[in-house]
């Protein structure tokens, strides 16, 4: 059984996500010691959700329940978080419903800012990190190859990734209005990930030119190299902060590298601008949100940001979501196909070994060839054909159980497997622990 935990910004504060971000490497490993419970897990955690995807070794639907109940202790333990909060600001999917949701949100529809396109490799990433782990099932494998696959589809297939726009794009469309020359503003970046570099762009997309660049971990010479734009070192930080009118902050260290302290002392400078912008795209929050406090700042993070996200521009959301609907619906239409598997297997087995056993006895009286047996093997298979595609068809309507008697009535043949359960769409959690 899948089930997915999802905290994200549709449900929780950027306070919460960003505490469950920090604590992301502790909560795989608590879910991989419940090990009688979780057979595997992909940890997604980006700056504005939090999932923790799961195979479950439990597939009756009495313990889904008890199931969501386990993932949500274990989350709770390893975060520190309440676990009441968890259950009130989270939701969790089962069965054919974690497909629907991951492959929307690799497709960039569950986004604060809807068709942003860092999502997809993100969910890339974040299965990488299980096989390195070594937490991921042939269950999980598929999900998210299918959710790259649909993510694909849908950003060749539909506008929606050229109609959203990014979060560090939105953040600097939102600085329109204090900017009135993009070519005067002097912009200091802190951070030098990729993040810093998608942000750079955006920058320079805007017409900034004068941008200098700070390192909390020290490598601010090599990225300002490699994007040519000008390094200041911690000696210099001070003054660099005090010249900017927009300080950009994209760091991915967990404490904050801009605090009012240091703040107030470069904006009391002789030579520091009266007024300054700071937009705060890290997470965790790379700025104390004290600052805004300060005279002549002005702090833009993730959660005003959100807030003023743009409307889906309808046509291309509604395209990409009948795109991933279809996906999901396949991937369901698969995943009961498996419940006839095993009396599939079983059935060809047994008229092979009927068909074997009969080649045998013509051989020992010498009435057999090769052609002949090969005629025989090709009849076998023609005669397994029509079988097989029913007990698919039968298996994608829900009845797959109907198949796994008539192979016990006509052939003795019993066969010891999961039927497919009914399906559940989304379950919140006091929905999952009640």
């Amino acid at each position: 059984m899948l089930l997915c935990f999802s905290s994200s910004h549709r449900t929780a504060e950027f306070d919460l996500l960003e505490r469950l971000e920090r604590h992301a490497p502790a909560v795989t490993a608590a879910l991989a010691e419940h090990s009688e419970v979780v057979t595997g897990s992909v940890v997604l955690a980006t700056c504005n959700r939090f999932e923790a995807y799961l195979d479950i070794d439990e597939p009756l639907p009495a313990a889904r329940a008890v199931s969501a109940e386990t993932v949500i202790e274990a989350v709770s333990a390893a975060s520190g978080i309440d676990a009441d909060v968890l259950r009130a600001s989270s939701a969790v999917y089962c069965d054919d419903a974690v497909a629907e949701h991951l492959f929307s949100v690799s497709s960039g529809l569950e986004s604060v800012v809807v068709g942003e396109g860092e999502i997809a490799g993100q969910v890339r990433r974040a299965l990488q990190s299980a096989r390195v782990a070594g937490t991921v099932t042939s269950d999980l494998e598929r999900l998210f190859q299918i959710a790259s696959r649909t993510s694909r589809g849908v950003k060749n297939r539909t506008g929606i990734m050229t109609a959203g726009r990014s979060m560090v794009r939105l953040a600097l469309d939102l600085a329109e209005s204090r900017v009135s020359d993009w070519a005067q503003v002097r912009v200091l970046l802190i951070g030098t990930g990729k993040y810093a570099g998608a942000s750079l762009a955006a920058l320079r997309d805007k017409g900034a030119t004068d941008v200098r660049v700070y390192s909390p971990s020290g490598r601010a010479a090599k990225f300002a190299l490699s994007h040519d734009v000008v390094p200041v070192e911690a000696a210099d930080l001070e003054e660099a902060l005090g010249r900017s009118d927009l300080v950009v902050t994209c760091s991915a260290v967990t404490e904050y590298v801009l605090t009012p302290g240091m703040l107030a002392v470069a904006t009391a400078r002789r030579d520091a601008v009266e007024r300054r912008l700071v937009i705060d795209l890290g997470l965790p929050r790379n700025v104390d949100p004290a600052v805004a406090e300060l005279h002549g700042v002005e702090l833009l993070d993730l959660e005003t940001i959100s807030i003023h996200a743009p409307v889906e521009e309808l046509h291309a959301a509604d395209d990409a979501r009948e795109i991933v609907g279809a996906a999901a619906a396949e991937f369901a239409a698969q995943t009961a196909e498996q419940a006839v598997t095993p009396a599939l297997v079983a059935l060809r087995k047994h008229v092979f070994d009927v068909l074997d056993a009969e080649i045998a006895r013509a051989r020992s009286r010498g009435d057999s060839s090769e052609q002949t047996e090969a005629a025989l093997r090709h009849l076998a298979g023609v005669l397994l054909h029509t079988p097989s595609v029913r007990a698919r068809e039968l298996a994608r309507e829900g009845d797959a159980q109907a198949f796994v008697d008539a192979t016990a009535a006509l052939f003795g043949l019993e066969v010891e497997q999961p039927v497919a359960q009914p399906r559940l769409t989304a379950v919140d959690e006091q929905s999952a622990a009640s």
